[in-house]
């Protein structure tokens, strides 16, 4: 991939595909705020902010799971609310971005210290996605009953089905 800036200011990327030929693809400059600092970068304004995140900022906390919205790897804050990244076009985000690593700086947020204290991760790779979410409906409802917690976590999906573990985790992470 190549990337092409003109004297007129824009930017394009060139890109070869499977049949050897090259597509052009306008450029656009975003400023997004992300963990309270403020970045910039130059994307296809229809990149989703996963790959933003990932391969224009380095923050790989976030994961690619399934790239359709349903397994929740993904999952990051966009002004405190849970939100899929992988479907999230950068051209349509405004607000504060929070990533796993934004979560807290010293990895002491309740979600955090509770996800230790259950030893919830087998693989880890779902886990950032399982604490965003946890973080959010903590921060929407710092009670919630076993029903309301299951409802939240639904849609993240644990290959290692550490479910339970999950759980117990929210519910103590309520507690702290």
């Amino acid at each position: 991939m190549e990337i092409v800036s003109y004297d007129d200011g824009s930017v394009k990327c060139a890109a070869n595909s499977l049949y050897s030929t090259a597509k052009e693809i306008d450029m656009a400059s975003y400023k997004l705020t992300v963990n309270k600092q403020e970045r910039s970068i130059d994307a296809d304004p229809d990149t989703p902010l996963l790959w933003v995140l990932r391969d224009h900022l380095d923050l790989a906390g976030t994961k690619y799971g399934c790239g359709i919205g349903q397994c929740g790897a993904c999952t990051i804050h966009v002004d405190g609310v849970a939100r899929r990244s992988c479907l999230l076009p950068v051209q349509h985000v405004s607000g504060e971005i929070t990533t796993i690593e934004g979560l807290s700086e010293k990895g002491d947020h309740p979600v955090q210290q509770a996800w230790r204290e259950h030893d919830v991760p087998q693989c880890g790779y779902c886990q950032a996605g399982q604490m965003m979410t946890a973080a959010s409906l903590l921060k929407k409802n710092p009670n919630p009953s076993d029903t309301e917690i299951r409802k939240a976590m639904h849609g993240n999906i644990c290959r290692c089905g550490t479910y339970l573990r999950i759980n117990k985790a929210v519910k103590t992470a309520s507690k702290l």
